[in-house]
């Protein structure tokens, strides 16, 4: 006898992976915002700021979850602070990145003169890169 559920049907049913971290609390999808992370040896629990990347040893947890967040007793809760709103670049920031940007396109000047005349090492003749060609030390 085949299977009631079908070749082609799972157990679990499969949906479009989300972009979005979700709320770790049992029936809660609503989108995380804050990680939960527990330190035994301290008997401490730290709330703080999204984590870059889903840890297995940490909780992420949605606005509502993050902020009726108690421990257990005799622990101690750290809340560091939190931004919920999603941050945009500002005019600053794109000007800091702008300028950046001309600044690594600009040839390197090198400090300092040598015999050479360019600068640096009076041994080097010259260089291609990160390569240099060092005159011979018998002349």
């Amino acid at each position: 006898m085949g299977s009631r559920r079908g070749p082609l049907k799972s157990a679990v049913p499969s949906n479009v992976v989300s972009l979005v971290r979700r709320c770790s609390r049992t029936a809660c999808g609503r989108p995380a915002v804050a990680t939960l992370t527990y330190v035994y040896a301290d008997s401490t629990a730290v709330l703080g700021p999204l984590a870059t990347y889903a840890e297995p040893h940490c909780y992420d947890l949605c606005s509502e979850h993050s902020e009726r967040l108690t421990a257990p007793r005799g622990w101690e809760v750290v809340r560091l602070a939190t931004d919920t709103g999603p941050t945009r670049p500002s005019g600053d920031d794109l000007e800091a990145l702008a300028n950046a940007v001309r600044e690594a396109a600009r040839p390197q000047e090198r400090e300092g003169t040598g015999t050479n005349g360019r600068g640096g090492d009076p041994m080097e003749i010259t260089r291609r890169g990160h390569l240099r060609v060092l005159r011979s030390p018998d002349s």
